[in-house]
């Protein structure tokens, strides 16, 4: 065997040895890692069902027959608000719906007698920087608050929302993704 055949063996066991060892440490550091990210994504659910309907004391969840993963989980549908009595205010609920760049997470909130919703927020979205990324700006979100279900359509359509120019799709998807569940929510509470 030459020197130039040895080198290159050892620089290969060296490429491999490093590259099990850059294995190892992420398969040592992923289980913590994904289990904070869990639970820093619940606490974020949590906070913002807070932030959509404050005079909630409590969320109780109302699971469907889904089940969602490996553990048994069933898939919660939507949340029943109540204050500190115990008195039902409304239904917060997460909602995936398509964009114009992929998928949206909203988050709602409409009282009791489905007649106002509480607020809207994007929790995750691939939308374009600049244009349907402005779904989660403060212009666009506070068009929400306090808005009839009657009225939740853009304003082209007759209703309240005022679309974001040059993102009428992902303004669409959010008055979509609202009014979808509320009627989700108004079936499974008749």
């Amino acid at each position: 065997m030459t020197d130039s055949n040895k080198d290159v063996i050892v620089i290969i066991g060296k490429l491999v040895l490093i590259s099990v060892i850059a294995s190892a440490l992420l398969a040592i550091t992923y289980v913590p890692t994904s289990e904070q990210l869990k639970k820093n994504y619940e606490e974020a659910r949590t906070v913002t069902l807070a932030e959509l309907m404050p005079q909630a004391a409590d969320f109780e969840a109302v699971y469907g027959d889904e089940i969602i993963n490996d553990e048994g989980d069933r898939e919660i549908l939507y949340y029943r608000a109540k204050d500190s009595s115990g008195n039902l205010i409304g239904y917060a609920f997460f909602r995936e719906q398509a964009g114009a760049q992929g998928l949206l997470v909203i988050a709602g909130g409409v009282d009791a007698s489905f007649n106002e919703i509480s607020g809207m927020s994007v929790m995750s979205h691939s939308e374009t920087p600049g244009l349907g990324s402005k779904i989660t700006e403060p212009a666009f979100k506070d068009q929400f608050k306090n808005v009839k279900v009657a009225d939740l359509s853009l304003s082209k359509s007759g209703g309240a929302i005022d679309s974001i120019t040059g993102a009428t799709i992902s303004s669409q998807a959010v008055v979509d993704a609202l009014s979808s569940q509320v009627e989700v929510i108004q079936g499974a509470e008749a």
